[in-house]
């Protein structure tokens, strides 16, 4: 168990960090590595219930050693019920080089509300959320411990327990509920809405600041009312961590307002500089269009960003007088380096971002991962059926079959439908995990005492605010 002097020495070190500028410099990859479409949680029921989803986001929990993967709402695209759930898993990771191996599920942990499940079928009736949940983002309260997850129905911030019990909802501010001219809301599809986020397009980037005082949401991309598919600026919600409510919204340009674009990942780094991964939706993936493929990481700092919690980017126009979060230049390429095991190609959706351990040599080790949608497409009748790649050819799913759920036998050609066979050479479309190294300066990562320590902690953090509040008192002005 941890010192509980280390522990609040920890969160000492956090707040003084705040008077350095971070930085990330150097990023280099290292590897990567696939894991089956077919593998399984260790969650019970069916195998097809049981096919692991990642990975909508990762996250590590620098106090405990801890590395979480989010799955989202299950491979029915929310008209199939799927207990929505979290992964704690393993990886070996080579300390001197950054090299990852060995993935392995540790836990699998399923989301419940009063001994519900919350499930990724879409709200039902349209205008009340319910137990529905979509789950993109997650973080740690290191005051708690509880994981915080972002939704896309909502949008919404939902914090639970380490056992999956949901605690408490935070307050989504009015203007993003996706909702119709008389505010009436739909929250599970586009069907009426005017106003507020885009179906499928809700809170995706998720982060906490080191000191967790503050949850960072950003939506996926722009609002019904702010331009939706070609509207160029998204917008990232700051909320107060203790209270649960939204204190400042501001305003962020995409690169581009094409090809799907958006928000996929988010990373605090300190001092309102955080890490955000911006991808089309072109690559390998279940429906995707191969190419051209663009994911893009980069650095951002929200000082000096103007509040746009009660001003509307109205038809995407960005008033005059606003000032967009800073985005400095792209500090990491996730196109740049492909795995022999997807013939070279790009996967569509890298969705996951995060910042691991330091390595010996003082660099941190990232990770990077894809969202495989379980693998799995459907026809219009709601049907299920596994989608199974040739990944040597040059759109493999153009030239991809599908299986009935976890057959392979009565497949049929995705282009078509004509009868098809399965060859050696065809496989479940992986995760894909890619490892980097990068400089970091002034990075200090989000510190979760073990539960021995939480209330020493607390009272560290009452002892250090009263200390920080006696000298803004005696300094001059």
């Amino acid at each position: 168990m941890k010192s509980p002097l280390l522990a609040v020495a920890a969160l000492t070190s956090v707040m003084a960090a705040t008077a350095t500028a971070q930085s990330v410099t150097s990023v280099q990859f290292v590897n990567g590595i696939t894991i089956s479409g077919a593998m399984t949680d260790l969650s019970n029921g069916s195998v097809f219930d049981q096919r692991l989803g990642m990975f909508s986001d990762l996250y590590y929990d620098a106090g405990r050693g801890d590395w979480w993967a989010l799955s989202d709402r299950g491979p029915g695209g929310g008209v199939l019920p799927y207990d929505t759930r979290i992964q704690r898993f393993t990886i070996d990771i080579n300390m001197s080089t950054g090299q990852v191996s060995n993935f392995q599920v540790a836990q699998t942990i399923k989301f419940t509300s009063g001994g519900s499940s919350m499930n990724g079928l879409a709200p039902s009736p349209t205008n009340v959320l319910g137990n529905a949940l979509d789950p993109e983002g997650i973080v740690i309260n290191p005051f708690t411990g509880n994981i915080i997850v972002s939704d896309e129905y909502g949008p919404s911030l939902i914090e639970f327990d380490r056992n999956g019990n949901l605690v408490r909802r935070f307050n989504t501010p009015a203007n993003l509920i996706p909702r119709d001219g008389s505010g009436t809301p739909n929250f599970a599809s586009d069907a009426g809405n005017t106003a507020g986020k885009a179906n499928n397009r809700g809170f995706e980037g998720l982060a906490i600041s080191p000191d967790g005082q503050y949850v960072y949401a950003a939506l996926q991309s722009a609002m019904r009312d702010e331009g939706a598919g070609n509207g160029l600026y998204s917008r990232i919600v700051k909320f107060d961590a203790n209270t649960g409510d939204a204190v400042a919204q501001y305003a962020y340009k995409l690169d581009v307002a094409a090809q799907g674009r958006g928000i996929s990942g988010l990373i605090a780094l300190g001092n309102d500089k955080f890490l955000i991964l911006e991808r089309n939706n072109r690559g390998v993936g279940v429906g995707a269009t191969v190419s051209p493929v663009d994911k893009a990481v980069y650095q951002i700092d929200l000082t000096g960003a103007t509040d746009i919690s009660s001003i509307s980017i109205t038809g995407g126009a960005l008033p005059p007088g606003v000032t967009t979060i800073a985005k400095g230049a792209k500090v990491l390429d996730l196109d740049a380096n492909t795995l022999a095991a997807l013939g070279g190609k790009s996967p569509e959706k890298w969705e996951g971002l995060a910042i691991g351990p330091q390595l010996n040599n003082g660099s941190y080790f990232l990770l990077a991962g894809t969202d495989n949608d379980y693998s799995v497409s459907q026809n219009g009748g709601g049907t299920q059926f596994d989608v199974w790649f040739d990944f040597s050819l040059a759109d493999p799913y153009a030239a991809s079959i599908q299986c009935p759920l976890g057959q392979t036998t009565g497949c049929f050609a995705t282009a078509g439908g004509a009868p098809a066979t399965l060859t050696p050479a065809h496989s479940l479309l992986p995760g894909v995990l890619h490892a980097y190294t990068a400089d970091i300066d002034g990075y200090v990562a989000v510190v979760t005492p073990e539960p021995a320590t939480m209330g020493l902690v607390a009272i560290g953090l009452a002892v250090l605010g009263v200390a920080a509040r006696r000298r803004r008192a005696l300094t001059p002005v």
